[in-house]
């Protein structure tokens, strides 16, 4: 997986650039605050998430860690796709979506185009406990722990465990000890499936 592109901007559009590095042209798709941040610039860094699909192969980019995970977990929410978590982010900044999210405001995430009263309250209900707040204990998780949670998440899942049952136990796993590796989590995490 790429995980960023360091190279020429050979031109950049509101929603795309193209960025050359070592004779490669990549099209990296792109949201309005990632192209307000590089406008007039030559040459970038930029971070990548990757879509790999049957039919395409597709490449969006974002100036800084924190758009490219809320997008991250955007994407993670039933019915919501890459290009509807770039509209997002094109509509709001990553601040204003987590505010948004943490506050159970759903008339700003539906301000954004696309986004109905159901997609934006799902929004809220699957990533409220992800972005902060966990049930009960009135404690925040640090959004590091959290991402790191998320690739456990993730990791867990693809060797088949079930998504329901990783979860609880990476909540328990990280209300009692921060700070954790991605690789410490699911260690902790297969002893306790």
């Amino acid at each position: 997986m790429i995980d960023y592109i360091k190279g020429d901007i050979i031109q950049i559009t509101p929603t795309f650039l193209i960025l050359e590095t070592g004779g490669i042209g990549y099209l990296v798709n792109i949201s309005l605050t990632t192209f307000s941040r590089l406008e007039g610039k030559k040459e970038f860094k930029i971070l990548v998430h990757e879509v790999i699909r049957e039919d395409s192969h597709q490449l969006f980019g974002f100036a800084d860690n924190e758009e490219r995970d809320i997008f991250r977990l955007l994407i993670s929410v039933s019915g919501v796709g890459a290009n509807t978590a770039r509209m997002m982010l094109s509509s709001l900044t990553s601040a204003e979506i987590e505010k948004a999210i943490l506050g159970s405001d759903a008339d700003l995430l539906k301000s954004v185009k696309g986004i109905g009263l159901k997609t934006a309250q799902r929004i809220i209900v699957d990533l409220k406990d992800k972005l902060g707040k966990h049930t009960g204990s009135g404690e925040i998780f640090a959004f590091a722990d959290n991402t790191r949670r998320e690739e456990a998440l993730s990791a867990l899942v693809m060797l088949g465990f079930a998504k329901s049952a990783v979860s609880k136990a990476l909540d328990n796993i990280v209300r009692n000890e921060k700070n954790l590796t991605v690789e410490d989590m699911i260690k902790r995490a297969l002893k306790n499936l």
